[in-house]
């Protein structure tokens, strides 16, 4: 039997999807190289910074084509949620970054660095699902990725958890301790952010597979 679409063809609201969820991923991987090396600091928060108000323009772009679209691809509700989920992914680490520039941290530290990979894996594995939208077939397989994503916003949170108890263990710098905890609140929110499009996606999946 043929693979038809299973929902009216838009294509440009598939391809800004994908668009954003690219930026994500770009998004996160220059924070984890920010924190891996802690070299060119100022210059690489300008480039997240950048690339976060890219996230801004492709989230703008879709809510223009929502109000201009008669037939929508999926519910109209959740095109909007899943753009501003997607968005919500770039600023989360973009005001990470931006903490670590302002308040001058000396340097990087091994928990920042795991929670960073952790970024970085949730947000290919929202690259690896976004391109399954538009096909029934497709959609059939998002809920793999979903069930990653959970998982790796629950490993998240454990790593959150341990930074925080190491950060006020015995500290000897509150004030660097508070600085921190923003920081590594900033990251952790990050994953969240992706769990929440992957419970976008599940939905959608559900109603329309």
């Amino acid at each position: 039997m043929p693979n038809f679409s299973f929902m009216p063809r838009e294509e440009k609201f598939f391809r800004f999807f994908e668009e954003s969820t690219q930026n994500a991923v770009k998004t996160s991987q220059k924070l984890k190289e920010l924190v891996d090396t802690w070299q060119d600091v100022e210059s690489k928060v300008n480039e997240i910074t950048d690339l976060e108000h890219t996230g801004d323009t492709i989230t703008h772009q879709i809510m223009q084509q929502l109000h201009r679209t008669f037939v929508t691809p999926f519910d109209r509700e959740d095109i909007a949620l899943l753009a501003h989920s997607l968005d919500d992914i770039t600023d989360c680490i973009q005001a990470a970054a931006d903490a670590m520039l302002i308040y001058k941290v000396g340097q990087s530290r091994e928990r920042a660095k795991e929670l960073a990979d952790i970024i970085v894996q949730a947000t290919i594995e929202v690259g690896k699902a976004m391109p399954k939208l538009p096909s029934r077939s497709g959609l059939k397989h998002i809920v793999t990725h979903c069930i990653e994503i959970n998982r790796l916003e629950n490993l998240a949170d454990a790593v959150y958890r341990t930074a925080i108890g190491e950060l006020f263990n015995n500290t000897t710098n509150i004030v660097e301790s508070i600085k921190w905890r923003e920081i590594y609140e900033h990251m952790e929110t990050a994953t969240d952010r992706c769990e929440d499009v992957a419970n976008i996606l599940e939905g959608i999946a559900l109603k329309h597979a």
